[in-house]
């Protein structure tokens, strides 16, 4: 009996050797970088070292853990498409116009996380020890795949994308930003044009998005930020009045171009009773251009007949 649990001992001990020899082994794909963290009963949980994307087999420690992170260029959406945002279902950032209108806004930013080996450590340091929360219940670490490092994103750099729309886009009044909005608000038209006042804003989010990233993360982790606004759009109901609006504005359009036609038919017709004022013959002419086929005789009246 004794030889028997030294034997399963030293089998256990085989397989628990065996298994973390291999588990001490890694490597990254080519749209990864990794953090290396020691782990084990006996050992502490610090950073052991970073590898960059697509690398060979690596021995990384008996036990340690890997933080993969994604190297290549990520985008971060704002949508009303609840299949492409960053955030589950439909994400449409929200800020108040310059005259107090809530706007939808959907827009897209662009970034790379820098591979910079001291700046991961920094960032798996701040941002790779703690857990962020996705959807409704769900709480992940910015290493753990797609959804967890959109969980981070949206924890820790969407509230700033937020803050820069807001400041932006209450620089706009509705009308400028929405043209149709103007239906509503008799204001005049928009000058400079919508298309122009959402270049205009989306220039100025870029001048200064990357810096106000930088400062609230605490360093220069993302790289390449390029924030694209793609649309403005307005609030269900105000939408809704301006499409009667725009249906009120149709009908107006429609009876004034009756009027226009019927005006026309009437200086039509006077000029054409004053030639045949001028022509009695001319009359009797087109009335007879005007009988349906199939008629053999006409007999207008006062004796007259032709056949």
């Amino acid at each position: 009996m004794r030889t028997f649990r030294i034997v399963a001992a030293v089998a256990l001990a085989f397989v628990v050797t065996s298994v973390g020899m291999w588990a001490g082994f890694g490597k990254t794909s080519g749209g990864e970088v990794a953090v290396v963290r020691n782990g084990g009963m006996f050992d502490n949980n610090r950073i052991r070292m970073v590898i960059q994307p697509a690398s060979g087999v690596t021995w990384i420690g008996l036990w340690s853990s890997m933080h993969r992170y994604p190297a290549q260029q990520r985008y971060y959406t704002m949508t009303a498409d609840p299949q492409r945002g960053g955030r589950p279902g439909i994400d449409l950032a929200r800020s108040p116009s310059k005259d107090g209108v809530e706007m939808g806004i959907e827009a897209t930013m662009y970034f790379t996380l820098n591979l910079d080996p001291g700046v991961l450590k920094t960032f798996d340091e701040k941002y790779g020890t703690r857990q962020y929360r996705y959807g409704n219940d769900d709480l992940k670490y910015a290493w753990e795949g797609v959804d967890g490092w959109n969980a981070f994103f949206d924890g820790a750099v969407r509230p700033v994308i937020d803050n820069a729309l807001r400041f932006h886009i209450g620089t706009a009044t509705c009308a400028e930003l929405v043209s149709s909005c103007a239906l509503l608000q008799n204001s005049a038209a928009n000058p400079e044009g919508q298309n122009a006042t959402v270049s205009r804003i989306e220039s100025a989010i870029n001048a200064g998005l990357g810096a106000d990233i930088e400062r609230n993360l605490g360093g220069p982790f993302l790289q390449g930020i390029r924030f694209n606004l793609v649309r403005v759009t307005l609030p269900g109901p105000v939408q809704e009045a301006v499409t009667k609006a725009q249906a009120a504005y149709a009908g107006v359009s429609e009876a004034q171009a009756k009027v226009a036609q019927a005006q026309a038919e009437a200086e039509a017709n006077k000029k054409r009773q004053e030639g045949y004022n001028a022509c009695p013959a001319c009359a009797q002419i087109d009335m007879i251009k005007a009988l349906p086929p199939g008629v053999t005789t006409y007999a207008p009246g006062s004796g007259v007949s032709v056949g």
